[in-house]
């Protein structure tokens, strides 16, 4: 999945960012190997991965524009669309765009 927060809040709170991750692969029910998230200044934006065993989750932030960008993309038995309420929990966006792209579909 291809998500979008826009009107998103606390997008330059790496702690909370690091949370919300491990929460997202919680309820997905994956398999975290792990995170890595890297603080930009001046802005304050995040930009990081949760390594999964499933595939990934990376983040990327603008908070100066209230937007986050994230693509969660898993394989297997986890269930990625119990990541969207996390989502909006942890960062109350205004809109959330979700985009689908099934990939290797009649390739694995």
């Amino acid at each position: 999945m291809i998500i979008d927060l826009v009107g998103a809040s606390r997008l330059d709170d790496i702690e909370h960012i690091e949370k919300a991750l491990r929460r997202c692969v919680e309820v997905s029910k994956a398999t975290l190997l792990h995170i890595h998230l890297h603080h930009f200044t001046p802005n304050g934006g995040v930009s990081g991965v949760a390594v999964l065993s499933e595939s990934h989750i990376s983040i990327h932030s603008w908070p100066e524009a209230d937007y986050a960008a994230l693509d969660v993309f898993m394989c297997g038995e986890a269930e990625p669309h119990n990541a969207i309420e996390v989502l909006r929990e942890a960062f109350s966006p205004s809109d959330i765009r979700v985009g689908e792209h099934l990939r290797g579909q009649d390739m694995v």
